[in-house]
């Protein structure tokens, strides 16, 4: 069985609007992860959605201090 990935999920409702952070879903890998994100987070009409793997991501300020995500 494969270990579960935590994984940010970022929409748009336009293609003027930045990208925002909508929440986050843990996934085996990354197709599970584009799956469970749209099933999750599918309750508006976005424009683009993407998962990001948490350990991709570069924090810019210390994020030793207090945490980036909730989970």
């Amino acid at each position: 069985m494969n270990a579960q990935k935590i994984y940010e999920v970022f929409a748009r409702k336009s293609h003027e609007e930045p990208l925002l952070h909508v929440g986050s879903v843990n996934a085996p890998n990354d197709e599970l992860a584009r799956v469970y994100a749209w099933t999750a987070y599918d309750e508006e009409k976005w424009v683009e959605m993407c998962v990001v793997f948490r350990q991709h991501v570069i924090p810019v300020l210390n994020a030793t201090t207090q945490p980036i995500w909730g989970n």
